[in-house]
């Protein structure tokens, strides 16, 4: 599937609305903030936004461990172009190709990063997306995820119910991140945090490539 495929769903659901997706992503910077504290990049590292669109969080984390190789990977090469604009100076390696599809050599990585990425994929990509991840990652890397999440309390519930008709989100609500993820052949994979938002429950996820696997 190419960015031109018809099931292909850009950065902001159409290709028209590309330019004003930065003045909505911003609202959720403080929660790519928290997914870059939950991965514990160590010097040295390399380390894959996978889905990066306008480079948000790749960028985010270039500046806040300049010592680490950042990649940023996405099949939209409009949020790609955006993206090598406005980090023109910073030392980031920008990757055109789909997330189930990932031009990497095994045991390229040793963290991958994805921030509201998966609720764009259908269940099949997930499964491959996840598999790619887990290719890539070197023994004992780790794999982060924001993203919606499983409703827990009344009014995420509410929100679940409205939220699952929009775009691909029904496997995020329903719970099957995990088990996808642990299908993917992560020996660790678990639902880290939740926290309510405006416009649904956000999940963090992690995972592990275990070195039992």
């Amino acid at each position: 599937m190419t960015q031109n495929d018809s099931r292909y769903v850009p950065a902001f659901g159409l290709h028209g609305l590309t330019p004003f997706y930065d003045s909505f992503a911003k609202l959720v910077n403080p929660l790519r903030r928290r997914l870059i504290l939950q991965a514990n990049i160590q010097p040295g590292q390399r380390v894959l936004d996978l889905g990066c669109g306008t480079g948000l969080l790749t960028i985010m984390i270039k500046q806040s461990f300049p010592n680490v190789q950042v990649t940023g990977l996405d099949g939209d090469e409009e949020v790609l172009n955006i993206a090598r604009n406005k980090s023109r100076g910073i030392d980031i390696q920008w990757d055109h190709a789909l997330a189930f599809d990932m031009p990497y050599p095994d045991n390229s990585f040793d963290v991958v990063l994805s921030s509201f990425v998966t609720h764009h994929l259908t269940g099949d990509e997930k499964a491959g997306a996840f598999r790619e991840v887990q290719r890539v990652l070197r023994l004992n890397g780790s794999f982060h995820i924001v993203d919606f999440g499983p409703p827990f309390n009344l009014f995420t519930r509410i929100q679940a119910v409205v939220m699952k008709n929009f775009e691909r989100t029904a496997d995020n609500f329903e719970g099957w991140i995990v088990p996808m993820l642990t299908e993917a052949g992560f020996g660790l994979a678990k639902e880290a945090r939740h926290v309510i938002t405006f416009f649904g429950p956000i999940a963090f996820y992690q995972a592990e490539k275990s070195s039992s696997m």
